[in-house]
């Protein structure tokens, strides 16, 4: 299916405001009308006082005071004009982050894996504002200037056929001049969109990975990354500004041709050489006035669709995000309920790409209130298995069922629901610690946050800071590994959800805080279906069913003491962490 034009995508956003549109349309036609009629009035006042001894002061103070109320109600009418200009442009941009951030929600976690973040938070932030800045030149100046155009257009034919059509004859060079230099400059100005959002990704990298890159020695690497992209955007940049920087100069040199022309043909016609009949100097005077300001807007309008095609260029980058494909939409699905925790996953096949298979044929049951570890060397698959029950990622094939359902069956917030989550990588927002343990459940009361925080072992360092759970705190580095960890469990203990899933959950917890955590676990883990997925394997020695994972398959199972006894991989495993 053809997708619709940029102009057609952006006039959706602008829509909904078409009525400061019009608004802005007719304040711009009368501005209009008021800055062609001031010409004629110095004209007329002009002609009142050429004449040798015959000075028409009557008539003059009339034209002079009409001068200074045109002057007065253009101002008047600018600044409104102007006010609704800002208007449209800063609802529209709204509506178009909105739009994009609300896109966001439902992209997939495989987009959100895939691309760098710096880039996705440019197109959110850099693209809209530049767009902003382009769409507001373009309503400020672009209507203004066609209006201006046409309309001296009309006043200079009305005074002087002849002198009019001079001014026409040489007005296409300089439109032909503007069209052929912005032409070129658009996939200048989409190459420094695109650079820019590199450079966005390896600030972003460089400020959130700052302990590791200073831990490694790594900072004049990611200066010299920092500097290469840099300079491609330096290039980018002043080749995309020489070029559009051309289209203001060489129409100018061209309108100074109009001006010219229009002095030329009015002076010969003052003095009547030239043919037809003959001018006066006020209406000479009136016509400069306006060969200048027809020539004017041809020098605004050559910079605004420099600056539209930048706008449009960074347009298409937001476009190209809300044009992903998003999580498909489930409403009309099942909602399921809550479950007794019963898991089965049946001859599972999945891979992150098609070239590089992961699992394959992954078979396992597990009854209501079983714990189960799943244990194995780094990327054999465990992780990958927490996000398939989630349905962060879908399976390629076969199924997983919760209580006899399938999972592709049912809505995936319904599916979520289910499921307590508490990962290796914590998530705090900006706000406070109340607010940080109620994204469990948002309508917990203080109490119930309260006794959530107790039961996971944060109350005692929560009350030692600065305002207690009212402290604003941030993913910026404000608690320590530990402290996020235990408010990501907090949050779990607030919902107790029929299934857990633990991913690492301890693994940024000391030693002595661990105990308490596990004692925690243990509580919240009765009857209740868990899943467990440890490198420390002391963790696990509780779990009813150990799944050793190998390659994206299931190697070995038992219990702890079964697994031991087999003296095979796991054993192997378990016993490589004592090694010195």
């Amino acid at each position: 299916m053809k997708k619709p034009s940029s102009l057609k995508r952006i006039a959706v956003f602008i829509k909904p405001d078409i009525k400061y549109i019009v608004f802005s349309a007719v304040l711009s036609l009368v501005t209009v009308g008021l800055t062609l009629y001031f010409p004629i009035l110095i004209g007329r006042a002009i002609d009142c006082i050429v004449k040798k001894g015959e000075v028409d002061f009557i008539s003059l103070k009339g034209y002079l005071l009409k001068a200074c109320l045109c002057v007065v109600l253009n101002a008047a009418f600018q600044w409104l004009m102007s006010t609704f200009n800002n208007k449209i442009t800063f609802k529209t941009v709204k509506r178009m982050r909105e739009t994009v951030f609300g896109k966001l929600q439902k992209l997939p976690v495989s987009y959100i894996d895939s691309h760098p973040h710096g880039d996705i938070v440019n197109r959110m932030i850099s693209d809209i504002d530049t767009f902003a800045d382009g769409l507001l030149m373009g309503f400020t100046q672009f209507f203004t200037g066609v209006m201006t155009i046409l309309g001296t257009l009309i006043f200079m034919f009305a005074l002087n056929f002849y002198i009019a059509l001079a001014v026409v004859v040489i007005t296409p060079v300089s439109l032909f001049v503007a069209k052929f230099i912005s032409g070129k400059t658009y996939s200048m100005f989409n190459n420094q969109s695109i650079l820019r959002g590199k450079q966005t990704t390896v600030i972003e990298e460089t400020v959130t990975g700052a302990k590791v890159l200073k831990a490694f020695g790594y900072e004049d690497k990611m200066l010299e990354r920092y500097n290469a992209v840099s300079d491609d955007l330096k290039k980018a940049s002043v080749k995309a500004i020489f070029f559009s920087s051309l289209v203001n100069p060489s129409t100018r040199l061209i309108n100074n041709f109009v001006y010219a022309a229009v002095g030329a043909f009015g002076a010969l016609s003052v003095i009547g050489v030239l043919g037809g009949s003959s001018i006066t100097v006020g209406i000479l005077s009136s016509f400069l006035n306006y060969a200048n300001q027809y020539t004017k807007p041809f020098n605004e309008i050559s910079g605004v669709i420099t600056e539209l095609q930048n706008a449009i260029a960074c347009a298409n980058r937001v476009f190209d995000f809300l044009d992903a494909e998003s999580i498909p939409d489930d409403s009309k699905s099942l909602e399921l309920g809550e479950v007794r925790g019963d898991v089965e996953i049946k001859d599972v096949s999945f891979s992150y790409s098609p070239e590089k298979p992961l699992i394959k044929d992954f078979n396992l049951s597990v009854k209501k209130g079983s714990r189960v570890a799943i244990v194995g060397p780094t990327g054999c698959g465990k992780t990958t298995v927490i996000n398939l029950l989630m349905r962060f990622y879908d399976v390629d094939s076969g199924a997983i069922y919760v209580d006899g359902v399938n999972t592709k069956d049912v809505t995936r917030k319904s599916l979520r629901k289910n499921f307590g989550l508490v990962l290796q990588d914590t998530f705090i927002k900006n706000g406070t610690v109340y607010e940080n343990i109620s994204v469990g459940n948002t309508e917990a009361s203080k109490e119930e946050i309260i006794a959530a925080a107790k039961a996971a072992h944060a109350h005692g360092f929560i009350t030692r800071l600065k305002n207690g759970y009212d402290t604003v705190i941030s993913d910026e580095g404000s608690l320590s590994l530990g402290q996020r960890q235990l408010i990501s469990i907090a949050r779990v203990m607030l919902c107790i959800p029929p299934m857990l899933i633990l991913d690492e959950a301890t693994s940024s917890i000391d030693t002595r805080t661990e105990l308490r955590i596990q004692s925690a676990f243990n509580k919240m883990m009765q009857g209740r279906t868990s899943f467990i997925v440890a490198h420390r394997l002391s963790t696990i020695r509780e779990a009813d069913i150990i799944l050793v994972m190998k390659d994206g398959n299931i190697i070995e199972t038992g219990n702890h003491e079964q697994l031991l006894k087999k003296k095979g991989f796991y054993y192997n495993l378990y016993n490589s962490q004592f090694e010195s």
